[in-house]
């Protein structure tokens, strides 16, 4: 977690967020399967993948979504909020194999990124939108979202603090 607290103030529409790179290799989809109960063989049996018209298994969108809730949570900061989150899945992401039992093959590395859109205040929330968005290697956005934060005011800690 960001151990940095952005404030409202401290954000502007056009800033960018420093992007988060993401590695997956076949055992966190199947880890990943697992923990959230989707077990379809797309994501782990090469045979089924091959015959669906794939390369490979692929990653879960889930995944990609997930993401995104840690890039754009560890952004905000402990004191943050994070109030809505989408994306769509408009590409096919393949993980990578796995080398050793430990480490994976040299291959795909994604960019979880993002941009601030609007801010503005809502009653007592002070809130940020953002676009949001995993690349791939080759530069294509393969997952586009948005974000809706509520972020601390300095000018409201001030106020608590007299």
């Amino acid at each position: 977690m960001n151990r940095q607290q952005v404030y409202w103030e401290e954000v502007e529409p056009g800033d960018e967020l420093v992007p988060l790179p993401k590695i997956a290799d076949s055992v966190t989809v199947v880890k990943w399967a697992a923990a959230i109960g989707a077990h379809n063989p797309l994501m782990y049996e090469d045979a089924f993948a091959r015959s669906q018209g794939l390369q490979r298994p692929l990653m879960h969108g889930q995944l990609k979504l997930a993401w995104l809730v840690h890039f754009v949570t560890r952004w905000m900061g402990m004191q943050g909020r994070l109030k809505r989150i989408s994306c769509e899945y408009r590409g096919i992401d393949y993980p990578r194999r796995m080398k050793t039992m430990n480490e994976p093959e040299d291959g795909e590395t994604w960019l979880c990124k993002g941009k601030v859109t609007a801010k503005y205040v809502n009653g007592l929330e002070h809130l940020v939108e953002l676009e949001l968005a995993v690349e791939n290697g080759s530069g294509k956005i393969t997952a586009p979202g948005k974000a809706l934060v509520s972020l601390p005011s300095r000018a409201k800690q001030q106020t608590r603090d007299v």
